[in-house]
Parts: structure tokens; sequence; C-alpha cells
């Protein structure tokens, strides 16, 4: 191996790992993760939910950086898609209710009742819009 390929791969791992470090520090720093372990209920794991934010913002950056592949076939790929779906899914919802964006965004549309329908309606267009996308 030649000394600029270890320097290049060198230099893309900082990179990522700086990346990964930002990202992590801005939704820890943000309160995401105290908010979500209080919407569900588990607020004893908050170190292991740091931990995993970490872990998979580095693996990420991994996959991403050095092109790996992860054959899991079309069932894994659907199968783990639904759950990246989920985790995402109640990750917004823990960003939205940390910054108020529901309650800011309901007061100045003039909303009284049916915050709850209108997110669910926008989650079931997120799920439409990504299965049109993945589909087609």
């Amino acid at each position: 191996m030649s000394l600029g390929l270890l320097l290049t791969g060198i230099t893309g791992l900082c990179g990522g790992a700086v990346a990964a470090a930002a990202l992590s520090a801005f939704i820890i720093g943000l309160g995401i993760i105290p908010r979500y372990a209080g919407i569900t209920h588990t607020g004893r794991h908050i170190l292991l939910y740091e931990d995993f934010l970490i872990l998979g913002c580095i693996a990420g950056n991994l996959i991403s950086v050095y092109n790996l592949a992860i054959r899991i076939g079309n069932p894994g790929a659907a199968f783990a898609g639904l759950f990246f779906g989920i985790f995402l899914g109640s990750w917004i919802i823990a960003l939205g209710e940390v910054v108020n964006a529901f309650a800011i965004a309901a007061r100045h549309l003039g909303l009284k009742e049916g915050a709850g329908l209108i997110i669910l309606s926008i989650a079931f267009g997120k799920t439409l819009g990504s299965l049109l996308q993945f589909c087609v």
C-alpha cells in the first residue's frame, strides 16, 4: 500500500470522525436524547442512547467513506428500512417537541384542535413519499 493511499484513508477516517462527533454533539446538545427517553419511558438508558448514537454516526461514516456494501437482500433491506424509518420518525417527533415546532406552527395557523391528525398526516405523507421513491 502506498503512503498516499494510507494518508488519504487516515484523512477520510478522521474527517468522518469529526463529522460524526459534530452530529452527535448537536443532537445531544439540543436535549433530544432526554426528551426521547422521556417519551419512551426509558430514562435509565440515556447513556446507552448516546453510545449508540455515536456508534451509528461512526458506522455510517465508515460505510460512506469506504463504500462498504452490506448484502442482506431485498427482504433484509425492507426489514431494516422499516426499523430505520420508525427510529428516525421517533427522533423527528422528539426534536419537534424539543424546539416546540408544532406548538409554534399551531399558534401561527390558529389551530385549536386536530394537531394530532396533522402530525399523523405528515407521517403518512412522508411514508407514502418514501415508498414511491423506493418502488419507482
